[in-house]
């Protein structure tokens, strides 16, 4: 098992717009992680609650434009090269991590738009657009969306929770530059 070598001239760091895409989806999902499961907690059928739903839903549809833009940017900017002396591991564990959150950041929004949409429940985007309703109340979808919907949450904060130990590793242990990359004042 090699390690992987930094191309010759490649950037250090990610770009001041990958960067801010990277934290505001990564506070935006926090935040829509935490409110999901503090609202879910809530019994019964209150305007409290229906009120953070409706945030979770702002924040989920936020999340996925923003997503949107950060995949279309990624896909037209490279990504800095690994740390030298990376493991060759490492850099496919942590190019496999990434394609995987990628993917949750547009999935994860997607089954909760669906499920909404299942229960009846249509969404208006910060109480002024309504969203187009894809698919019409289905009382058999419904439950295996929430299922869905549910368990790629977890799956995700597995995945960042592992992203963001891997990121202190490399900055505590490692001492290679990788968590500055995306923490400017990091140097």
């Amino acid at each position: 098992m090699g390690s992987i070598a930094t191309a010759p001239g490649a950037q250090s760091r990610y770009t001041a717009t990958a960067i801010g895409l990277h934290w505001l989806i990564a506070f935006g999902i926090f935040a829509a992680f935490g409110l999901g499961l503090y609202m879910t907690g809530i019994p019964g059928f209150t305007p409290t609650k229906l009120k953070l739903f409706s945030w979770h839903k702002w924040l989920g549809v936020t999340i996925f434009v923003l997503a949107v833009l950060r995949v279309l940017w990624r896909a037209t900017h490279a990504a800095p090269a690994v740390a030298p002396g990376t493991p060759a591991w490492q850099a496919r564990a942590a190019a496999g991590a990434h394609h995987l959150l990628y993917l949750l950041i547009l999935v994860v929004p997607v089954t909760g738009y669906f499920y909404s949409l299942a229960a009846g429940v249509p969404v208006v985007y910060l109480g002024l657009w309504k969203l187009p309703v894809l698919i019409e109340a289905n009382e058999t979808l419904s439950p295996i969306l929430k299922a869905t919907h549910i368990w790629l949450n977890y799956l995700m904060a597995t995945i960042v929770a592992v992203h963001a130990a891997a990121a202190i590793k490399h900055q505590v242990i490692d001492r290679d530059g990788t968590l500055a990359r995306m923490i400017p004042f990091l140097r």
